[in-house]
């Protein structure tokens, strides 16, 4: 990452800081309360590995939080005087964005992981693999909004004090949306931006209202906006850091339909044995809940075990309780003679 804290009126320092960030040299003419404050973005490492994915966040109708969620820490805040924190997101360009493969001129059209642009390479013709493909000019740009950090206004002290988090704020796709979430564009991409702004107590604040806010961005924090993740290499990722993916991580394995009954379930079955030694319809295996069938008397089984739902019980990973008594679960055109479940008619 190449971000770097600069107070106004001068250059970069001779040595960048990793994960701090400003307006950037030349930011002069800010009131004293804001000109030396800086940003460092939190959990960079993660970014870091996200951006060289190329970060996908989804958008939806309801709205969505953003994961890795936005977190930074402040410093160089007036202790005594008001802030109001709040972020917007900027399009990155004037494109919009496929997910796909196909043959095409290396190095053409897609873009590296993190959104980098790739280098100009000879006019060959070759096999694209997966990767983010223009796919025309971008949809008019949503309608503009900012999210007010919900502990705003505060004391600089406060937010210097602690980690500011941006755990709350939503993304969507919905034009209407009336709840007060960041609407995007999907398969756009965008850079996330944060403003300290001061709260000016003067009566004539709007006059310096250039003078009194401060914007910090983060290159790795740059995302494409998405209904769906395209990278399946993303979706892992997710899961293996995301702390709210805890069931996607480490559910147990269950069999199949059809598969091998655990020891205590195989030995509950062989109690079930009715009269003349034929076997009772086996318990439901654990599983992913597969269409069965229910065997009639005196038909042969079929290459697969067939499976007898327990009244209320849902079809699913695991056995539990239905909300209401279930009506007995039987297949359609199921009668005496016949099943049209699994196996052919009679």
């Amino acid at each position: 990452m190449t971000a770097f804290l600069a107070t106004p009126g001068e250059g970069p320092p001779s040595g960048t800081v990793p994960g701090w960030a400003c307006e950037g040299p030349g930011a002069g003419g800010k009131n004293r309360r804001v000109c030396h404050a800086a940003a460092r973005l939190e959990m960079g490492s993660l970014w870091e590995e996200f951006n060289r994915l190329g970060t996908e966040m989804i958008v939806t109708k309801a709205g969505r939080r953003m994961f890795p969620t936005f977190q930074v820490k402040l410093s160089g805040l007036d202790p005594s005087a008001d802030y109001v924190l709040l972020m917007d997101f900027v399009p990155l360009d004037d494109k919009r964005y496929r997910w796909g493969w196909g043959w095409g001129a290396m190095g053409a059209r897609g873009l590296r992981p993190g959104g980098a642009e790739p280098p100009p390479r000879p006019r060959r013709y070759a096999f694209h693999s997966s990767s983010w493909l223009v796919a025309g000019r971008a949809d008019p740009a949503a309608p503009g909004r900012v999210h007010f950090h919900p502990d705003s206004p505060a004391k600089g002290a406060q937010w210097m004090r602690q980690i500011v988090s941006f755990d709350k704020l939503k993304l969507t796709n919905n034009l209407l949306d009336d709840n007060g979430h960041i609407i995007l564009n999907s398969m756009h991409r965008y850079q996330p931006r944060f403003h300290v702004v001061l709260v000016d107590p003067r009566r004539d604040s709007e006059r310096f209202a250039h003078e009194n806010f401060k914007s910090f961005s983060f290159p790795e924090t740059q995302f494409m906006a998405v209904t769906a993740y395209q990278n399946h290499r993303i979706t892992q990722l997710k899961i293996a850091s995301n702390p709210f993916a805890k069931g996607f991580r480490d559910g147990e394995p269950e069999p199949w339909c059809g598969g091998t009954l655990s020891p205590p379930r195989a030995a509950a079955q062989q109690k079930g044995r009715g009269a003349g030694g034929r076997a009772a319809p086996p318990l439901l295996p654990r599983g992913r809940g597969a269409l069965a069938a229910v065997a009639p008397p005196g038909f042969p089984a079929p290459p697969f075990q067939p499976l007898a739902y327990p009244p209320g019980v849902y079809v699913g990973a695991k056995p539990r309780a239905g909300p209401y008594p279930l009506p007995p679960l039987r297949p359609a055109g199921f009668s005496s003679a016949a099943t049209t479940f699994g196996y052919g008619q009679q």
